[in-house]
């Protein structure tokens, strides 16, 4: 399948993050990468309505919905929204330990309830004609991942799941606060390698702690299928994105990210005549020319200026000087 192609790089779903703007960025930085929307929650799709959490830019292809949820009714109906949205993919959501994804019983907890995941997948496959995958942690609390993360995989696979992206670390569900289980329990990357022999079968993605194309391609060599980035391509999207076509893909030049950044300023135009503003779209390319000549006050133009209510792209233009103009520059 293509997408099992793409998946070789992945962009991680990020709340507040990767939005429709972050990831038609993204897309222009990379064509092949497999990109994910933020988490949405199967009850604010089935029971809610907001349907407008699925609106996505054709541009954007090949992208993932990443759903939250434990009702295998629900996520199935979920499921079939997404797949009639027009998604390549529907993920399941069994790694997000924030307090308010525990308080839906979803997330990291159904580390905890393989059974229930599995029903939930096998009920996600039923209703859906695209891919059904499963991102999760290698164990929760006080389990041995050793033991929980092969009864987990186990149980996925048997409902049908052939891709799932483990993040490798456990999530601590009391004591430690979103923001510190991304950093604070360690990293097993030798665990998801073991997975992989373990069941060969699957197509397995690694996630957590990857900032370098470099360290991507070290763990495809070594026999995973497919890596999941997420701050590292967040905050330096060009040092991760820029290149990943050739390096992990095989196929077409490096992007150039002046040249992405133009290439922007007609779909921000259109943002804008929507009713949108300026800093929605452009909070994500802060870290564009991070380590470059001119950064600093390419972040700073945009930072100060893109909430004023005439913002526009003249500010992005404005910023994109500082990065030719800057000492040391390299010519376009």
């Amino acid at each position: 399948m293509q997408i099992n192609q793409n998946a070789r790089l992945s962009v991680a779903p990020m709340m507040d993050w990767t939005d429709r703007h972050c990831r038609y960025f993204h897309r222009l930085l990379s064509r092949q990468s497999l990109l994910y929307t933020e988490m949405v929650t199967a009850p604010a799709l089935v029971r809610g309505g907001a349907m407008h959490l699925l609106e996505f830019d054709p541009a954007e292809h090949p992208v993932a919905l990443q759903l939250g949820g434990s009702d295998p009714q629900e996520l199935s109906q979920a499921a079939r929204l997404g797949a009639d949205a027009g998604y390549d993919e529907i993920n399941l959501n069994c790694g997000c330990p924030s307090d308010r994804v525990q308080s839906g019983t979803f997330g990291a907890v159904l580390m905890k309830d393989s059974a229930l995941v599995s029903e939930c997948v096998a009920a996600m496959i039923e209703a859906s004609d695209v891919e059904v995958t499963v991102k999760c942690r290698i164990g929760v609390d006080d389990q041995d991942p050793d033991q929980v993360l092969p009864e987990f995989l186990s149980r996925v696979a048997a409902a049908g799941c052939r891709r799932v992206i483990i993040h490798a670390r456990k999530a601590w569900l009391q004591g430690l606060s979103p923001k510190e289980n991304r950093d604070v329990p360690p990293l097993d990357h030798d665990l998801v390698l073991r997975m992989k022999a373990l069941f060969p079968g699957l197509h397995i993605s690694i996630n957590g702690g990857i900032t370098s194309l470099d360290q991507a391609r070290g763990f495809l060599e070594a026999g995973l299928d497919g890596v999941m980035v997420g701050r590292a391509a967040y905050h330096h999207p060009a040092e991760i994105l820029c290149a990943a076509d050739r390096v992990i893909f095989g196929a077409g030049s490096d992007s150039d990210p002046v040249e992405v950044a133009r290439a922007m300023i007609p779909y921000i135009k259109a943002h804008i005549a929507a009713g949108g503003r300026l800093h929605q779209v452009t909070r994500h390319m802060l870290g564009l020319f991070a380590g470059r000549p001119g950064a600093r006050a390419w972040r700073r133009i945009l930072s100060e200026g893109a909430h004023r209510p005439d913002a526009g792209p003249k500010l992005l233009e404005q910023g994109l000087e500082q990065i030719e103009l800057a000492p040391g520059a390299t010519a376009v």
